[in-house]
């Protein structure tokens, strides 16, 4: 099947973001490795264990683009995408949503953290919110529109805001607009960001407001290419910013960056991690 590009050159997975459930999404994602969301785990999980060992409480973690609740599958599962491939074949959305409430019930390893997505995908959330994954959901697009009150409610009650490819897409735009939901408090901040993305000027307007910013070391995999033309408009577009792509994307993988921005005066406490 042919695979159309989306604006920014990536593979438009648009198709599989109207389903009622996630059996599709995560089988596609599974056919071409898709593993960013399982690479990222573990620093979420220290994330919110620093923000434990800081604050004395369990935050609330806001997924952006969140489809159907993956990073919250991630951690409160211990999952991979391939196995949730695995979980989703078999029966109709009434039977996934009623699997995904006895994994939950039964080792949910992360029970005291709440949980919340923003998306664009009404049908994907809708899902993350019936099965349990998500405690409550923000359906909204603010790259174009202010939030309402009550998206301003769910947003500013997030600890720490989490993303694993949505930047690119939302930009400034939507990230500001949720720390200033908060009011005076800043969230925590760690983004996956594909390297034919700019963070930096993000991460300036996000200093304005208080934040530092740190690029983590190395990259990671985000998913092997859909197609030869995509791989081609990625390349050409990282030549064009001047990235050197050798034994990274010319080698098949898109690969991403993490960013972590912290408030000014977490950061100086020596909480953002080496």
């Amino acid at each position: 099947m042919p695979v159309s590009l989306h604006s920014t050159g990536k593979a438009s997975f648009d198709d599989i973001y109207d389903r009622p459930d996630p059996a599709d999404y995560y089988r596609r994602l599974a056919e071409l490795d898709y593993r960013i969301p399982e690479l990222a785990r573990p620093h979420f999980e220290r994330l919110i264990e620093s923000y434990r060992s800081e604050v004395g409480a369990d935050p609330t973690v806001l997924d952006i683009g969140c489809s159907y609740g993956v990073n919250a599958a991630m951690l409160r599962y211990d999952t991979t995408v391939q196995h949730l491939a695995e979980h989703y074949r078999g029966g109709d959305t009434a039977a996934r949503i009623a699997r995904d409430r006895d994994r939950l019930a039964a080792r949910d390893r992360q029970p005291n953290v709440r949980f919340i997505g923003m998306d664009a995908s009404a049908p994907a959330l809708a899902y993350a919110s019936a099965s349990g994954l998500l405690h409550e959901v923000v359906h909204a697009d603010l790259e174009s529109h202010e939030p309402t009150e009550e998206q301003r409610r769910v947003l500013g009650s997030a600890d720490l805001v989490v993303s694993t490819g949505c930047v690119g897409y939302v930009t400034d735009r939507t990230l500001l607009r949720i720390v200033r939901a908060h009011g005076q408090r800043l969230p925590w901040m760690a983004h996956f960001v594909l390297r034919m993305y700019e963070y930096e000027p993000v991460a300036e307007r996000l200093a304005e407001l208080g934040y530092r910013t740190r690029r983590m070391p190395g990259t990671f995999k985000q998913r092997r290419f859909a197609s030869p033309d995509e791989q081609l408009q990625v390349l050409n577009t990282l030549s064009a910013k001047g990235i050197d792509t050798a034994d990274l994307e010319q080698e098949g993988w898109l690969h991403a960056q993490l960013y972590i921005s912290l408030p000014e005066s977490v950061a100086a406490r020596g909480i953002l991690p080496e």
